[in-house]
């Protein structure tokens, strides 16, 4: 506690004294000559001036008794306070210290945020540090920044001329420096890495992915840049066997299949292996298309796009955060949402469908390969139609959910109030022929005429997503 500090109010002023008003007696000759009477006159004024200050001294006494009383009321409200945070403080720190034991993903990203928070490293050093735990995997992703080509003097030695009374610097070759800054990089990432597992004191992680990135201003646009310039991924015991005092770092990074920038001074950028932010370079506006819904009711008369982006708009009414992928560069992703609920959250990935016949068990390996690549907790595959036994049996034990045609109705007509319809033209052709389609979809029973489904919250059997 801070020590108490009364301003003043615990010191006392001395009381008046009637000495110091009353004046001096007369003398014999003062007295001869009538000083006696102006004597008592000033006897009787000190007396009235004394009783004055007295009063004064008396009210400025209760004053400071009050301040006094102020002050230590003051010092105990804020020994409360200090002592009131530190507990919260402390409930925090024990809350997080649980959460992270239970392996909570806020709590993990937490703490290690906190461990590279307090990583020792060299002067002009970034500290930027990003951290995500994937519970499902049981995966931290990291994304670092790296400093620039810069952080590597220019120059290798300087030398003094005393006839010119002057220094000579000796320039660094240009290979050298990009040749020590990509050695600089790797040692970072395995840094790293290593303080990753190393700081795992609950045996929590079973994999890290790893992201370095530099901050800096593209020399051709004059606009900021962030390349990715190193992603890996790897896992405890792979790491363990590696004795980092003695390897070289970009060789060990190559062993760890890492994906290194050809030329990281020149900011030669790599694809990340998992994408840590909302804001993806993949993604695109989508369009409102429930908005025009009540003029267009039939799922299959909308295009490829609009269906896409018809999904998307469901997901973001069910609570998720969502974003439309670029169909040149979405790798099979048609829509990445993140479900922002703590614990059971997480980036999700959703792939839709427009098919008249049953979705075979291959697109639902598809998938769940792209889960996995993404790093994401979730993938979720809606469609017009419907699965075949196989897809179900394979979803098993795998963050997977499947939306059949009937389920989609439904869930439009839930969370949107749209009534929609599923009416399959005759000459309907899907995009792709699924030759693992192993049985007719269970909402939409295929036949020579149309197909028609109505929504109806009654109708659907099916699990709705996330049941």
């Amino acid at each position: 506690m801070p020590p108490f500090d009364a301003k003043g109010a615990n010191v006392p002023q001395p009381p008046p004294k009637l000495d110091d008003f009353v004046p001096k007696p007369p003398g014999i000759m003062q007295r001869l000559t009538g000083g006696q009477k102006r004597f008592e006159l000033n006897v009787q004024t000190a007396h009235k001036d004394y009783e004055e200050a007295a009063k004064r001294h008396a009210a400025s006494e209760m004053a400071r008794e009050l301040r006094l009383v102020l002050a230590r009321r003051e010092y105990v409200e804020t020994c409360a306070q200090i002592e009131a945070e530190a507990k919260k403080h402390n409930e925090e720190v024990d809350a997080l210290h649980k959460e992270y034991l239970q392996g909570q993903p806020q709590a993990i990203a937490a703490y290690y945020s906190n461990v590279f928070d307090h990583d020792p490293l060299p002067e002009g050093f970034p500290t930027k540090t990003k951290t995500a735990y994937i519970a499902e995997s049981k995966q931290l992703v990291i994304e670092r920044e790296l400093p620039t080509v810069a952080i590597v003097p220019d120059v290798t030695a300087y030398r003094y001329v005393r006839t010119r009374d002057d220094l000579q610097s000796t320039a660094r070759p240009m290979n050298q420096r990009h040749s020590i800054y990509a050695d600089l990089v790797a040692q970072l990432a395995l840094r790293t890495l290593h303080g990753a597992f190393a700081a795992d004191s609950a045996s929590i992680l079973e994999s890290v992915v790893l992201n370095c990135f530099v901050d800096t201003i593209d020399a051709a646009t004059g606009r900021p840049v962030s390349p990715y310039l190193l992603t890996v991924r790897t896992n405890k015991d792979t790491l363990s066997v590696y004795d980092l005092r003695r390897v070289e770092p970009i060789p060990c990074l190559k062993a760890l299949r890492a994906q290194v920038s050809r030329s990281p001074a020149e900011l030669v950028p790599v694809r990340p292996l998992v994408d840590f932010n909302m804001v993806d370079k993949r993604f695109i506006e989508s369009t409102d298309v429930l908005a025009g819904l009540d003029q267009r009711p039939n799922l299959m008369e909308l295009s490829p796009g609009e269906f896409e982006g018809l999904i998307t708009n469901l997901f973001t009414k069910m609570g998720l955060e969502t974003r439309l992928t670029q169909a040149s560069r979405d790798g099979g992703v048609d829509c990445v949402a993140w479900d922002m609920r703590p614990i059971v959250g997480g980036k999700v990935i959703v792939q839709a469908k427009r098919y008249k016949n049953t979705v075979g068990v291959s697109a639902v390996r598809d998938l769940y390969g792209t889960v996995l690549n993404e790093g994401a907790a979730k993938g979720i595959l809606v469609t017009t139609s419907g699965y075949g036994k196989s897809a179900f049996e394979f979803i098993e034990h795998k963050p997977l959910e499947l939306v059949t045609g009937s389920n989609l109705l439904y869930l439009l007509e839930e969370h949107t109030g749209v009534k929609a319809r599923i009416e399959v033209p005759e000459d309907w052709l899907d995009p792709q022929a699924d030759a693992q389609s192993e049985e007719a979809a269970v909402a939409v029973a295929v036949g020579p005429k149309a197909v028609r489904l109505e929504s109806s919250a009654e109708a659907v059997n099916e699990r709705p997503v996330g049941g």
